[in-house]
């Protein structure tokens, strides 16, 4: 399905927030993780029965640079305020990785926005005997093996002459800095998650090896009645590989 993704602006407490939407109907949005570099074809399917916002956060893609945005919990502040002014007063969200620590620190706040939730691969937990990858210890020559299992969904890869691309890979990766370097967790994240009240769906790649599917256990421990669907083979970039991955929340979504 060919889906033309509308970018559109706006700006939240001074600052330029790219927004892409596409389709109609209830509001689905999703929450990206530490890159944007990938596109996103995979996600054409949901807008068949939703209107899909995929805001770029700031420090991402054409969203301006926040240096004051330190912690997700300036982010679930700053969602806050871009919903006021989308007027979106209850939507269902899905947060991928990095996006998927964003969105359960924010169902945890502001469960009563939400119709439901979506968490695939989700950083934001400190499991000790399956610890998520430190992706600043990795060279960027090396990276592309614990993304994916099927390495061709990576696309050929980017040329090292381009600039763009370069500039751009740093300042994403200084804006993850900026609320991951210390790590990949939050000690408190696990308090909380009981006030996910919302029906709640957790979607793995069994061969993640940047936020390992085994995570998935603590997870379901701590959010009541949610729900896991593992897909194999596949790695961390789920959606990517697997159409049935978003096809399954796609399913949940409209169930």
């Amino acid at each position: 399905m060919a889906v033309h993704w509308k970018s559109e602006t706006v700006t939240v407490n001074g600052n330029k927030t790219e927004i892409l939407t596409a389709g109609e109907g209830e509001p689905l949005m999703f929450w990206h993780g530490a890159g944007t570099g990938g596109g996103w074809d995979f996600a054409a399917p949901w807008a068949e029965k939703f209107k899909v916002y995929i805001p770029l956060h700031p420090g991402w893609g054409g969203s301006a640079d926040d240096t004051s945005m330190t912690g997700m919990q300036d982010y679930v502040m700053h969602y806050l305020d871009l919903l006021d002014q989308l007027k979106i007063a209850k939507f269902s969200l899905i947060g991928f990785s990095m996006g998927g620590w964003m969105a359960a620190t924010f169902a945890t706040q502001h469960a009563e926005k939400l119709k439901k939730l979506v968490l695939v691969g989700p950083a934001g937990l400190r499991v000790k005997e399956h610890p998520t990858t430190d992706l600043f210890k990795i060279k960027p020559e090396e990276i592309a093996p614990y993304l994916a299992e099927n390495l061709a969904v990576l696309g050929p890869p980017p040329d090292p002459h381009d600039i763009d691309f370069i500039v751009n890979a740093y300042r994403e990766q200084t804006s993850f800095a900026r609320v991951a370097w210390e790590r990949v967790y939050d000690s408190k994240l696990p308090k909380y998650l009981h006030r996910i009240t919302v029906p709640t769906l957790l979607v793995w790649g069994k061969q993640d090896k940047l936020v390992p599917s085994a995570q998935e256990k603590t997870w379901t421990k701590l959010i009541p009645h949610a729900q896991v669907k593992m897909f194999e083979p596949a790695g961390h970039l789920v959606l990517n590989e697997k159409p049935e991955a978003v096809r399954a929340i796609l399913e949940f979504l409209a169930s």
